[in-house]
């Protein structure tokens, strides 16, 4: 653990312990087991997000795909009656393709990662409102899948199995990212593509890789989404969800420059934007207002890493100036 990770964790104690204190509720055993798992359940957006963010990309079209595939989803399974299996295999094939075409436009038709991903979040979203006549996905009075129902919303000894898919997500995405040539190869195109490309790396092939796993990971987040609203409504389901997953990025320590942040950041930074919603509930902050203090903490946390950063950077350059002057010779 990093010590941007480790100061983002004291953060999140602080914040916690001082919820904690004012309001007890937050402890509770209820409370935590739906944290939790909201933060399963933007976790798993916001690794696919940081995946994309580390080579420089961004993708805004999250928050539509979210809303067309689970659509999709509750559609297969609770009209079409597809079998679960299928229709779960089927959603990733679809998260996985949208990756690929958003790849492939950005690396081989040289769009703006900005404006595909931005036109993406109209198409997609249109999509599913014309799909679903502008009405709502859902399922009908006593239709039931429970191995799927305890799969995605169910709990083992307590705990989320959402949480449970998240962390063993987490730990293998990790892997991917941290210990493996093809995460070496994402950090080495955020942080310079052209040197990357210089250097023998196929950049695009690995950046629509990138896309991919977004994608891939989006489509899992949204079969999650429709098995715990169990409704969805095309026009406002998953709305600002891409900003969730890049204010997590960002928070973890991932500079949307590219090139540098870490998988337990990413974590991190969605435990804190969901204890923060926690707050504004149990605080009873108007939830008006509940957008304008995590914009708020979000941006005065960059600001305090931003001149942390620079401090550290300032310190570094006057030791080895002292050093300098010490190590040369006398005239």
């Amino acid at each position: 653990m990093s010590k941007k990770d480790l100061g983002l964790l004291i953060l999140i104690l602080v914040v916690g312990a001082i919820v904690a204190i004012i309001n007890p509720r937050f402890l509770s055993a209820i409370n935590l087991a739906n944290t939790s798992n909201l933060v399963a359940l933007f976790g798993i957006l916001s690794i696919g997000q940081a995946f994309v963010i580390i080579t420089g990309g961004i993708e805004l079209s999250v928050g539509s795909v979210i809303a067309l595939l689970g659509t999709l989803f509750v559609d297969f399974i609770a009209v079409r009656e597809v079998a679960w299996p299928l229709a779960f295999v089927l959603i990733l094939g679809l998260g996985a393709i949208i990756g690929l075409v958003h790849g492939w436009l950005i690396t081989r038709l040289k769009l703006q990662p900005f404006v595909v991903t931005l036109c993406g979040l109209l198409i997609y979203r249109g999509v599913a409102r014309f799909y679903t006549a502008d009405g709502t996905a859902g399922f009908a009075f006593g239709q039931n899948f429970p191995t799927l129902e305890f799969l995605t919303a169910g709990r083992s000894y307590g705990v989320p199995n959402s949480f449970i898919a998240l962390i063993v997500i987490a730990i293998v995405m990790w892997v991917v990212l941290h210990r493996s040539v093809f995460g070496r190869y994402l950090y080495a195109i955020g942080k310079n593509e052209e040197a990357a490309k210089y250097s023998g790396i196929r950049t695009d092939r690995i950046v629509m890789a990138a896309y991919v796993i977004c994608g891939v990971l989006t489509a899992l987040s949204a079969i999650y989404f429709a098995m715990y609203t169990r409704s969805i409504s095309p026009a406002s389901h998953g709305q600002f969800y891409e900003l969730y997953a890049i204010a997590a990025a960002v928070l973890g320590g991932f500079s949307l420059r590219g090139g540098e942040g870490s998988l337990i950041g990413v974590i991190l930074g969605t435990v804190l934007l969901q204890e923060l919603q926690n707050l504004v509930n149990l605080l009873g902050i108007p939830s008006s207002l509940n957008f304008a203090v995590m914009g708020g903490v979000i941006l005065i946390g960059v600001l305090v890493d931003q001149q942390w950063g620079a401090f550290r950077a300032r310190r570094l350059m006057m030791d080895a100036t002292r050093k300098g002057v010490a190590g040369a010779p006398a005239e």
